[in-house]
């Protein structure tokens, strides 16, 4: 599993892509634009690098070129296309088809140019919220269909983090203003996917908050000593993978009895496991919340 993909069905190329699986037939056919193998039962393959050509191409479809005439460039010199139409145009239209294009060829480059060409006319939350947020929705899409494999994964989100790390680092300057709550972010222990906790973390500073951040796989006993140093204390966690959904109600205890024996810490839940949880049942310092803005709006 943990192997860089290198075939890749018609099917991986319409979902990568976005153009369907007949279009691609026709290009094929007329342009010869790819050139798949078959199995023993007939069945059409594409190697990596057909895969990074198509995403080329489609890229330049995307911004009006005529595929007639993408046809007749130069196989070696699409790339150098696709990196003079993100240097010198707006393609924010078509940012998550680059974004994508950046994952497959592993190219950190593109990613930025993209990025940057962006935000010309975009800040760093609208980028996030209007770019960033669906493509890693796709992403999750994509991981469920085995369009990507981990490598193709831990490469994109990477980049997508350094942008929320250096864009918090930029409010290092800046005061907390406001007092009636401190935020603990944590993720459980064995729970890495940081990315929204990261977000949350530049949000609750932009309003003027204070913020401890623990990061990933954080055991809860770890945690014990700062009801000693902070009072009001909001916890604030992500369950993506685990608890998992037969122990979700035993963490909650846990937390209870390890952090919050004087009844004066919060715990506030995100994530994909709050589906699985009997919220009557949930003590009143616990509450799970569906998304990042439901949450921000109770901040």
């Amino acid at each position: 599993m943990n192997n860089v993909k290198k075939i890749f069905s018609i099917r991986d190329l319409e979902n990568l892509s976005g153009i369907k699986a007949h279009t691609i037939r026709i290009w094929e056919k007329r342009y010869e634009l790819l050139s798949p193998e078959r199995t023993s039962t007939n069945i059409r393959t594409y190697s990596l690098e057909s895969l990074q050509k198509l995403l080329n191409i489609t890229l330049l479809y995307n911004n009006g070129w005529k595929i007639s005439k993408i046809a007749e460039i130069p196989e070696d010199e699409l790339p150098l296309k696709v990196r003079e139409l993100v240097a010198h145009k707006s393609v924010k239209s078509h940012a998550m088809n680059a974004f994508k294009l950046s994952m497959v060829n592993f190219d950190p480059d593109l990613f930025n140019k993209t990025y940057n060409s962006l935000k010309s006319d975009k800040s760093f939350r609208e980028i996030f919220w209007e770019i960033f947020i669906p493509f890693l929705e796709e992403l999750g899409l994509l991981w469920q269909a085995n369009g990507i494999n981990p490598s193709h994964e831990h490469f994109i989100t990477h980049l997508i983090k350094q942008k929320i790390v250096a864009n918090t680092d930029k409010m290092d300057h800046v005061s907390p203003s406001r007092k009636d709550k401190v935020f603990v972010l944590f993720l459980p222990e064995n729970e890495i996917h940081d990315i929204g906790l990261l977000y949350l973390n530049y949000e609750l500073l932009l309003r003027g908050y204070q913020t401890i951040f623990l990061g990933a796989t954080m055991p809860l006993e770890f945690m014990t000593d700062l009801e000693k140093n902070f009072s009001n204390l909001h916890f604030l966690s992500y369950f993506t993978v685990v608890p998992t959904q037969e122990k979700l109600h035993d963490y909650i205890g846990d937390f209870t009895q390890k952090i919050n024996k004087n009844k004066e810490s919060n715990l506030w839940i995100l994530g994909q496991k709050t589906k699985y949880l009997t919220k009557d049942k949930l003590p009143e310092s616990v509450r799970a919340f569906e998304s990042i803005q439901e949450l921000l709006e109770a901040v």
